[in-house]
């Protein structure tokens, strides 16, 4: 009887005991580790303990691998898979979590979050994923007297679905013009957005943008609706917006690589033919692109502000002038024969010295395009197709060309010995356009190439590496 007392007792108790480490090696939400991590950082993210992050997981030392799962403790009411994901483009807090089923306390706490505002396009974040949580569709946007069972019945779905999960207490708080969910194939839900009903979607690419970047805006309309926007604010960068097909549009957007790290408005609007107004406005992120510093000494008359800011001048006059017609195709070719070395870099922080002693001018400035090795004589190619829109001597880019190739984009090539082009004539990539010289404000023979988007100065390595838009 004893006997049988205890061995039932052991078994309950081995299997109290089971039950209670698995229960300790699974509590709480799983994250996968991304390429970069460290147990300090993950530990630092989630507020959590880093001994006890050691310690639930079995970890030895700090020898992590991408893709392996790692339990993250303390996040009571938290489970899961845990996503990082860069907040695209015209997703709100309130759009997120109707899109992820995650509640609103959830996403703060994991992010730690203060203000739904904080939730700016291309900030990192941490989001939970349910397996069992259907995908979401696209925007459903009540027009005005439109119900929602009117607009489930549109969907396929019933009037309770929708009001689930879109977190209505009521059926009838619905509000017209908000962005509302459905039950969906993962093709529509990636589409999902946040965006007014005149917007199908948008987006804007490589988010968060760096110094120097080439922003890609795209934006899908419904028919019949003019659209225009701007970057950073209306008196700065007015987007440029050419239709690529019916109803979609690009805008491409130069950053420009003096501008200060920090969240900016990104702003879109649409206009109806009877002059109604949808428009959208969300902060995005730009990024420190770690540029250098160096000190270039030249005589002191290149740097007399009366010459550099007329020069200035009429080159932006030149560069303002946009021809809609896209002339280019594919990634831009190397205008140099040496095509890998160069002697600095877009982007750099410049300190202009004279050399007589008598002057300098401080990091206030930056080195607008690239720099290639090589000495006078050698070939200068154009970079893509386009029309020469300026070909003459100036006093600090020498013998400079510059070159349309439609849609806001320019490339510029200075210092030249000799120029084999003129104003008006058609070149094609890769055609010998001059010789590398030592002409304007130069230390040495080299050619100086830069890229210019909507009136900005960018970095052109990327041109030489991607397809633009």
């Amino acid at each position: 009887m004893y006997k049988r007392f205890f061995a039932i007792l052991l078994a309950f108790s081995l299997l109290f005991s089971a039950q209670t480490v698995s229960a300790q090696s699974s509590e709480g939400p799983i994250y996968i580790i991304q390429a970069g991590d460290t147990l300090w950082d993950i530990a630092s993210r989630f507020n959590v303990d880093l001994d006890e992050l050691i310690a639930v997981n079995e970890l030895e030392d700090n020898n992590l691998f991408v893709g392996q799962e790692i339990i993250i403790p303390g996040l009571e009411g938290v489970s899961g898979i845990l996503r990082t994901e860069t907040v695209p483009y015209g997703d709100n807090l309130r759009s997120l979590q109707r899109r992820t089923q995650a509640s609103q306390k959830i996403l703060q706490r994991l992010n730690r979050l203060v203000s739904p505002t904080e939730l700016y396009a291309g900030v990192s974040l941490i989001v939970p994923v349910d397996a069992e949580t259907p995908p979401l569709a696209g925007r459903i946007s009540l027009k005005k007297g439109e119900t929602l069972l009117e607009e489930a019945v549109l969907q396929n779905s019933n009037l309770w679905t929708l009001a689930e999960i879109n977190k209505l207490s009521s059926t009838s708080l619905a509000l017209p013009g908000e962005t509302l969910y459905a039950p969906a194939d993962e093709e529509a839900k990636a589409n999902a957005n946040g965006l007014p009903a005149a917007f199908r979607s948008a987006s804007v690419e490589n988010l968060p943008l760096t110094q120097g970047s080439t922003a890609v805006i795209r934006v899908s309309t419904n028919e019949n609706v003019k659209l225009s926007g701007s970057l950073f604010s209306d008196k700065e960068y007015a987007l440029q917006f050419f239709p690529e097909d019916e109803n979609n549009f690009v805008a491409l957007q130069g950053v420009h690589a003096m501008t200060e790290p920090g969240a900016y408005p990104l702003k879109l609007i649409a206009t109806y033919p009877d002059g109604h107004v949808e428009s959208y406005q969300q902060m995005v992120l730009i990024v420190n692109a770690g540029y250098p510093n160096e000190t270039i000494s030249v005589p002191s008359e290149y740097l007399d502000p009366t010459i550099t800011d007329k020069e200035n001048a009429e080159l932006l006059a030149v560069i303002s002038q946009i021809t809609p017609e896209k002339l280019w195709e594919g990634v831009f070719v190397n205008p140099s024969v040496y095509e890998d070395c160069f002697t600095s870099r877009y982007g750099n922080r410049r300190a202009y010295r004279a050399n007589d002693g008598n002057s300098q001018y401080d990091y206030d400035g930056f080195h607008s395009g690239l720099d290639f090795c090589g000495g006078t004589g050698l070939e200068v190619n154009t970079s893509a197709d386009g029309v020469v829109v300026f070909a003459k001597k100036t006093i600090v880019r020498g013998n400079a060309t510059i070159i349309d190739h439609g849609q806001g984009v320019f490339t510029g090539y200075w210092h030249q010995s000799e120029s084999y082009v003129s104003v008006g004539d058609t070149v094609k990539a890769g055609q010998v356009i001059g010789l590398v010289g030592a002409t304007g404000r130069v230390t040495g023979a080299h050619l100086h190439w830069e890229v210019w988007v909507n009136g900005v100065q960018v970095n052109p390595m990327v041109w030489l590496e991607r397809v633009f838009p």
